[in-house]
């Protein structure tokens, strides 16, 4: 059995779609994080077969949460205090992505312009599509 310490201070990122954690990492930009960062893949789930799992020791002030709810907003946020639980978020689909996704159209001005944020609007929920701000190029 593995056995991974639990944290005291942080957060725990639970029902991750199993092989998804280390696309989460770089989004988040979890390396440049000066904390623990403990990461289980393929962990055992009764609801979900296997499932990533991802302890954090740090703040939540430091997490973009809207990129986690683009990735996967089934994700369930954890927050620890003392070594106990004290709430768990429940994501959704953010209305609006900043440098996340990048436009496809390259004569888009936010493919020209190296200094212009790459901005998605959520058009239609239902089918998880977003739209670049500036050109209404598709991205699903």
């Amino acid at each position: 059995m593995l056995n991974v310490g639990s944290i005291n201070e942080g957060f725990v990122l639970d029902h991750i779609k199993a092989g998804k954690c280390m696309e989460i990492y770089k989004h988040l930009g979890l390396d440049k994080l000066d904390c623990q960062v403990a990461i289980i893949k393929n962990a055992k789930s009764n609801k979900m077969g296997k499932k990533d799992i991802i302890k954090i020791d740090c703040s939540l002030d430091n997490i973009n949460l809207d990129i986690l709810g683009y990735i996967d907003h089934n994700i369930t946020v954890n927050i620890i205090h003392n070594g106990e639980i004290i709430e768990k978020k429940q994501l959704t689909l953010p209305k609006v992505i900043k440098n996340v996704l990048k436009c496809k159209n390259p004569r888009c001005i936010c493919s020209i312009e190296q200094e212009l944020e790459q901005v998605f609007t959520l058009t239609d929920e239902e089918k998880q599509i977003y739209r670049c701000k500036y050109c209404e190029e598709k991205y699903n």
